[in-house]
């Protein structure tokens, strides 16, 4: 009923000239919507292209809701002015994030890798705080709109929607998403309107992405998860490392840690990923314990209560087929570096986010576009983003409010933002 009734009160406003047209429903433009409305800016109509705001929001970390980091620093992204991401992630940090949504009535918890989810574990939740201000604060809001042709002109700009409708307005903000994961409706369409525009666009590719490896080694291991530690590698380079999650699959590997590593390895010439399974037992410990055991053990069961038992035949075959026999060096090599070579990644319709985007040297320190005047971008669309847990989210949030307070400092006759 709710988009509904935002629809019927949008009708009377199709064709009209507004103030603030955001285009994109997601975390990004759902908050700038919000800060704008909140500090006075009352001209603000968000249009999204689904039926409801906020569906890659509901699904975020795994459905949880990782919403941000205890960990929080610019250290953990990736762009072409990490300096400028640095000064709007500080602009809008995780307390300033964690106290928004508190006052929306929210409640936080976080784990032992100071990822933040909210304590109904549900990231539906965040997307329902958001909603609900949204209309407590009487922002204008059309689903169903997807913008497909966007225009400059002397008193602003023109957006025509694929279903027809028509919009102007004197100032547009593109938080379109990127085009990771299309099913939430984020599939690129945004970077053709920014190019329309005059803008550029880096390499773009899939990031927090599941990796396809050789399989010759993990045949019969589908469905099998470890906590162990992964090494992300281009040829004899380390590139990163993370513990956590691996899950083997029929293609290759997933989870967390796995997700955490795809973002390092997009422009790798010869990737691959090395697997620890016992990353808190030394080498010396290791071969000391498997010497003993094979006093008393077949081979067979040298790894039981080790490892996974499939995990462990599959370590053994892969011995009996690299060296030809057993040995425990060469068992102890494995458990500590079980290597695959990565060949590629289940592509964009799995990835969580886009690595690339519109370059942050083509937008001033406020995000309005230095090539179109009053054109503001924010969120994924734009070439930046995060390593695994909470720091895209944190963007995407950080980014929206930057574009709303350099528009509310202009509106209300603050420092200028050209």
């Amino acid at each position: 009923m709710q988009n509904f009734d935002f629809f019927r009160k949008m009708r009377y406003n199709i064709g009209m000239k507004h103030d603030i047209i955001i285009i994109g429903g997601g975390a990004s433009g759902m908050l700038c919507a919000l800060t704008l409305v909140q500090n006075g800016i009352e001209d603000v109509v968000l249009v999204e292209r689904g039926e409801r705001l906020g569906k890659k929001l509901s699904a975020t970390g795994n459905g949880q809701g990782n919403i941000t980091n205890q960990n929080l620093s610019v250290a953990h992204y990736f762009s072409d002015d990490i300096k400028k991401v640095e000064r709007i992630i500080k602009g809008f940090d995780n307390h300033a994030l964690l106290d928004f949504f508190k006052s929306l009535g929210g409640m936080f918890e976080a784990d032992e890798k100071g990822r933040v989810y909210p304590t109904s574990r549900q990231a539906s939740s965040l997307t329902d705080l958001l909603r609900f201000a949204l209309e407590r604060a009487g922002v204008r809001v059309q689903t169903g709109f997807t913008a497909v042709k966007i225009s400059r002109q002397a008193d602003g700009f023109s957006l025509t929607s694929q279903e027809g409708a028509a919009l102007k307005g004197k100032t547009v903000v593109l938080a379109t998403g990127g085009k990771a994961a299309k099913n939430f409706g984020t599939d690129g369409t945004g970077y053709l309107l920014a190019k329309s525009l005059g803008h550029t666009l880096t390499p773009l590719y899939p990031a927090l992405v599941q990796l396809k490896t050789q399989t010759a080694h993990i045949k019969g291991l589908k469905g099998i998860r470890c906590e162990g530690l992964l090494r992300a590698y281009d040829g004899a380079k380390e590139l990163t490392h993370a513990r956590g999650d691996v899950i083997f699959t029929d293609y290759g590997v997933s989870g967390n840690a796995v997700f955490w590593a795809s973002s390092y390895l997009t422009d790798a010439k010869n990737p691959s990923v090395s697997l620890e399974f016992l990353p808190d037992v030394s080498k010396d410990e290791l071969l000391k314990l498997l010497s003993q055991k094979a006093k008393f053990c077949a081979e067979e069961q040298i790894f039981v209560g080790i490892v996974n038992n499939q995990l462990g035949r599959a370590i053994l075959k892969r011995l009996h087929l690299e060296n030809g026999k057993f040995s425990l060096e060469g068992a102890v090599k494995l458990l500590k570096s079980f290597t695959l070579p990565v060949t590629g990644t289940l592509g964009f319709d799995y990835a969580q986010v886009t690595k690339g985007g519109v370059p942050m040297s083509e937008l001033n320190e406020c995000l309005m576009s230095k090539k179109c005047k009053n054109l503001y971008l924010c969120g994924e669309i734009i070439n930046v983003d995060g390593e695994c847990g909470g720091y895209n989210l944190q963007w995407a949030f950080s980014s929206g409010v930057c574009v709303a307070n350099a528009i509310i400092a202009e509106r209300k006759g603050g420092r200028g933002h050209d």
